[in-house]
């Protein structure tokens, strides 16, 4: 039964809405307003039967990934669903872009009407006005987007030029997050907020000046990698593993070398910009799939730095520009030495895909002469420290593998095996009693905190010397911020746990794109293979491999399927 059948009085609705949590909307709220919006409109047509709402996504993703969105389009498509019509109180914020042209069709199709209060009820596809007002809307919502972008960008480099604050993420190594008495914004100063700013971590902050002295004398990066990995020091996510979980404690390495040569931070002048956000495809050959949000290096005049010192500098400003110009010409040498033509412009397939199943790390692409792919290991010869029993070289051919992995996914993402799948990714996502454990030592750990800074404050009150008080309270404040940012990292990624109708309407959606993976080109291929989040694990003592891909991996969370090839 379509819309068109039902009287006014009996309309069956579901609610959409959406907020995005970067410019620190209330959800609670913004979903109360959208919802009382919709109700006023459809007053005397008929009911809202179910709500749907987007927290924390972005307006420029399409449908199909923002998780409540993407259920409602299953469900629209389900025969035996329970409503006639989809409210939407605000079209800027629920689309922008060409989206709702791309998506209407679908709910025109399946019989499914779009109220709206700028139309006054219901859109009409057969009207130029209603049509024209959802371009503009669209249009609306991604300049709106573009605004807030160009705002919270002035408003970062304002706050890094003129009062060097520090803007939040991990310290550099070398420094630690020390408190900075109360936020500036006075409202957020009265909700508790403190600001934060970066303090000495004497241990580290020696090796980051050994380090820049090594360069002053014309150590190259790898060679003070070997001398520190020699001296037992250890690597910055060996230093500080509650920060750095992601990456291998494993030694120092020339690229990590470099990134401490090249961050200004050292010179005591907060910097902000270093990395810029931007939308790159999902498929390149169908626009409608929307983009996903990628990080690049920012080119020189992006980059903003504070115009005071903002925190202690562990280098001076002539040491640091020295060691720039000795970057700069290492930089011009190599870009000036001759180069082999490339044989071919066919992309690594694999690039960043492929683990050493001994040491855990990407293998990387090598050509032979024959003009043969191959991926290898080297780091026994690379990384002091790794495993004994690694090979020096290990190697593996990317055409061994491709035929029999892009079978493999077809079989995964077939219409057929869709309930099989989304099983396998319903197991991968339940907690594991690690992940209960860690969350229950860190909610321990905030709880004696913040039982700490209380007592620290009553003592305060109660006459203890203020300055001796104040270290106490500052280090009790440090402990309790660090423990509501771990708390807020591990709720996040609990809230990305997928639903069951979620799950089945990105493992349908996934399969229109390995059905296709033989007929497109090589570069629209390895994008899908990252798309579907591929990782494939090679054993040289077995010869062979291990495959798991995680579908929402780089838009909802993290689900995996699991298999050999």
């Amino acid at each position: 039964m379509t819309s068109q059948d039902t009287n006014d009085e009996g309309i069956r609705f579901v609610f959409y809405g959406r907020v995005s949590t970067e410019d620190r909307q209330d959800p609670e709220v913004s979903r109360g307003w959208q919802l009382q919006s919709a109700m006023r409109l459809i007053q005397g047509h008929g009911t809202i039967v179910r709500e749907y709402f987007d927290i924390g996504q972005s307006r420029s993703v399409v449908w199909k990934r923002r998780p409540q969105a993407s259920s409602l389009l299953a469900d629209v498509a389900n025969p035996k669903r329970d409503f006639d019509a989809i409210v939407i109180s605000e079209p800027q914020r629920a689309f922008s872009g060409p989206q709702f042209s791309n998506i209407y069709p679908t709910l025109q199709h399946y019989g499914v009407d779009v109220w709206l209060p700028e139309v006054g009820g219901r859109f009409d596809a057969k009207s130029d006005v209603h049509d024209l007002l959802m371009m503009i809307f669209g249009g609306l919502g991604a300049a709106e987007r573009r605004v807030v972008q160009r705002r919270v960008i002035g408003a970062m480099e304002a706050a890094t030029i003129n009062a060097g604050r520090f803007l939040g993420g991990r310290p550099p190594y070398g420094y630690v997050i020390g408190d900075a008495g109360p936020h500036p914004h006075p409202a957020k100063a009265a909700d508790g907020i403190r600001a934060h700013r970066l303090d000495v971590d004497p241990a580290a902050a020696s090796v980051v000046q050994r380090i820049f002295q090594m360069r002053l004398d014309g150590a190259g990066f790898r060679t003070i990698a070997s001398r520190l990995n020699a001296d037992g020091i250890p690597c910055p996510s060996a230093h500080d593993r509650r920060r750095n979980p992601h990456r291998k404690a494993d030694g120092w390495q020339a690229a990590t070398v470099r990134a401490i040569l090249e961050n200004a931070r050292y010179t005591g002048h907060q910097v902000w910009g270093r990395f810029q956000r931007f939308d790159r495809l999902v498929d390149p050959t169908d626009a409608s799939a929307g983009t996903l949000v990628r990080f690049r290096r920012s080119e020189p005049e992006r980059v903003v730095s504070s115009t005071n010192p903002s925190h202690e500098a562990l280098i001076s400003v002539e040491d640091f520009e020295r060691v720039q110009t000795t970057l700069k010409r290492s930089t011009a040498s190599s870009r000036s030495a001759p180069r082999s033509p490339r044989t071919s412009k066919t992309p690594y397939l694999l690039r960043g895909l492929l683990h050493c199943g001994i040491c855990g790390r990407k293998m990387e692409g090598s050509r032979t002469r024959s003009t043969d792919i191959y991926y290898r290991c080297r780091v026994r010869d690379t990384v002091p420290g790794a495993p004994g029993e690694h090979p020096s070289n290990v190697m593996f051919r990317e055409d061994w593998l491709i035929h029999g992995l892009d079978n493999w996914l077809r079989a995964v993402f077939s219409p057929e095996n869709v309930e099989e799948t989304v099983e396998a990714m319903i197991s991968a996502t339940e907690p594991s009693m690690a992940d209960v454990a860690r969350r229950e030592a860190v909610d321990r750990r905030l709880k004696e905190a913040e039982s700490k800074l209380s007592r620290f404050k009553e003592a305060l009150a109660a006459g203890v010397d203020p300055h001796l008080a104040a270290a106490w309270i500052n280090d009790a404040q440090k402990e309790v911020v660090e423990a509501r940012a771990e708390q807020t990292t591990l709720t996040t990624s609990a809230a990305a746990t997928l639903t069951r109708e979620e799950l089945r309407a990105i493992v349908t959606d996934f399969s229109l794109l390995t059905t296709r993976l033989g007929q497109v080109a090589s570069t629209v291929r390895a994008e899908i293979y990252a798309t579907l989040g591929v990782r494939i694990t090679y054993d040289p003592s077995t010869s062979s491999v291990e495959a798991e891909v995680s579908p929402t991996h780089q838009m909802l969370g993290k689900t995996s399927v699991r298999g050999g090839t």
